[in-house]
């Protein structure tokens, strides 16, 4: 019996090697820039640039402290701090205009059939409540209504894509 126990948790490994590669796969197919999974025995973050894929860290969760040291160093976390702060600039420009944000993940669509118009149009008076676009998540289609009154300013993502949790969808004026 000792000679069957070492061998099951080698198997185990195996699988979940395999299983995480697999979720590499799946998350890469996706489309999706970000993607953060803890469990009780690993935690992993993916992001990537629009066509690349940048494993961040895949590390068991007992040695978090690791990954907190890497992170400290000073050079990595500036460039992507003045990225960030870039960003928002534009936004600022215009304090009139609010983004409406994705509550979920899923795949943004405009209309709620292929043969159908979109729910509004850049341009369009929008009231808050309306329905201004569906976000399919697990096969399940949401309706996403405007968080306050206003004016379609810019769409910001194109039909039938993906979308991440709090990207912006639409400025509304």
């Amino acid at each position: 019996m000792s000679k069957e126990s070492p061998k099951s948790p080698k198997k185990d490994a195996a699988m979940k090697a395999k299983e995480l590669q697999e979720l590499l796969d799946f998350i890469a197919k996706s489309g999706l820039n970000k993607v953060n999974i803890e469990t009780e025995e690993f935690k992993i973050s993916v992001q990537r640039e629009p066509n690349t894929r940048q494993i961040v860290s895949a590390l068991p969760a007992a040695p978090a402290p690791a990954p907190l040291a890497a992170a400290a160093t000073p050079a990595p976390v500036a460039a992507p701090a003045a990225v960030l702060a870039a960003a928002p600039a534009p936004a600022a420009a215009s304090a009139s205009q609010t983004a409406l944000k994705s509550p979920m993940i899923g795949t943004f669509y405009r209309s709620s059939g292929p043969d159908t118009g979109p729910f509004v149009q850049v341009g369009d008076m929008v009231e808050a409540g309306q329905v201004i676009c569906i976000i399919e998540a697990m096969k399940l289609f949401n309706e996403i209504e405007a968080e306050q009154s206003g004016r379609i300013v810019k769409a910001l993502v194109e039909n039938a894509t993906p979308v991440e949790f709090d990207q912006p969808l639409f400025l509304i004026e």
